[in-house]
């Protein structure tokens, strides 16, 4: 009999035993589902379905306990305030580019786009290893967002302009579509630019309110039908020779993570980046050739005194802007030490290559 109690009692702390991760692993898996707002009209090509791509990603690799609910432009908040509604909770992640924040946050630009800057390769370097992330947390930290980079175009094209610029002097009073540090250096050598939506930009253009316009490149730029509303391409890539997407997500949305689904975040991040980048260097190649073979798109490259004057441009944008705010100076002394540094093996590898491939004709 004391042997019958003895093993019923044992029996009921072997299954308190049991019982006690079984409850800790139901209350693990409760399922998180957050919001994400973006700049992209739904499911556009590339930039709307690479906020899908990182929504899924989240999804999967957290093994169903993250759902991200993706939201196009204008379904929850207009396309230019991704920013202020993550960082007030109004949404828990955003996905857009950060130049589009210079107003509020004059360093964002640089987490974007630099023009005559790092190519796509030497911009990831710089936020993977060469300190940029860590610069990118600081400043995007004091507006209470957590910030990554989640996908890249590659380098852009110039624009879509409806008229032939043979001279500096073409370039004058024109108005254009170009945001971020480029956009103030056109404004240097004459050119009056704005930053709207991309969604805004074929209807400005056919109604004359533009003169030529910058989106991204052939496969994004087709998908909005610029080549409808204007015969000049223009390929100079001086404006975004790279392009990083932003993912975004509420600080305190994010502390509030366990360290598990803060990983699985951050690894999601990562993939989607190099997903966009893969996908952009296929579909342009793609676009590019149709634009120009079925739909007669004139390619176009900015002459000699155009591009000085841009570049001289740039300079002064970029010294003024590190003059004036201390965010600004300490993220581009990095990006440009990180420039000096990373040059001279592209210089000697990637881009004699790209010398030497064209030379011989393949």
């Amino acid at each position: 009999m004391q042997r019958r109690r003895f093993l019923k009692t044992a029996g009921l702390g072997a299954a308190g035993v049991v019982a006690a991760p079984f409850v800790s692993t139901a209350k693990a898996q409760e399922t998180i589902t957050w919001d994400m707002v973006t700049s992209w009209p739904t499911n556009f090509p590339a930039l709307g379905t690479g906020a899908n791509d990182f929504a899924k990603r989240i999804e999967q690799l957290s093994n169903g306990r993250m759902r991200i609910r993706v939201h196009g432009a204008g379904e929850l908040v207009p396309p230019l305030e991704v920013f202020d509604a993550v960082a007030a909770g109004t949404a828990e992640m955003g996905h857009s580019a950060a130049y589009y924040w210079r107003g509020k946050v004059a360093a964002s630009q640089f987490f974007t786009a630099v023009p005559f800057g790092m190519n796509t390769t030497e911009t990831n370097a710089w936020l993977y290893h060469g300190g940029g992330q860590e610069l990118w947390d600081e400043v995007y930290g004091k507006h209470n967002l957590k910030p990554f980079a989640v996908g890249n175009t590659g380098a852009q094209m110039a624009g879509w302009f409806k008229k032939e610029i043979n001279s500096l002097e073409d370039m004058q009073g024109l108005k254009l579509r170009l945001p971020g540090l480029a956009g103030e250096a056109m404004n240097g050598i004459g050119v009056t630019t704005v930053n709207m939506p991309g969604g805004e930009i074929f209807t400005s253009m056919q109604t004359g309110v533009l003169d030529a316009a910058d989106w991204v490149g052939p496969y994004n730029d087709m998908a909005f039908g610029l080549h409808q509303v204007a015969d000049y391409y223009y390929t100079s890539p001086w404006n975004e020779p790279s392009a990083v997407l932003e993912g975004t997500v509420n600080l305190d949305a994010w502390n509030g993570l366990p360290d598990d689904l803060k990983a699985v975040v951050t690894e999601a991040a990562r993939a989607s980046n190099l997903a966009m980048i893969s996908e952009f260097a296929y579909r342009n190649a793609q676009a590019l050739a149709t634009l120009v073979e079925e739909h007669g798109v004139q390619l176009r490259s900015f002459p000699d005194d155009v591009m000085e004057a841009l570049y001289e441009s740039s300079q002064r944008v970029i010294q003024q802007q590190v003059e004036s705010d201390p965010d600004s100076a300490k993220v581009y002394e990095s990006y440009l030490a990180f420039q000096r540094l990373v040059r001279p093996f592209n210089d000697v590898g990637e881009f004699h290559y790209l010398k030497t491939r064209e030379s011989v004709g393949v």
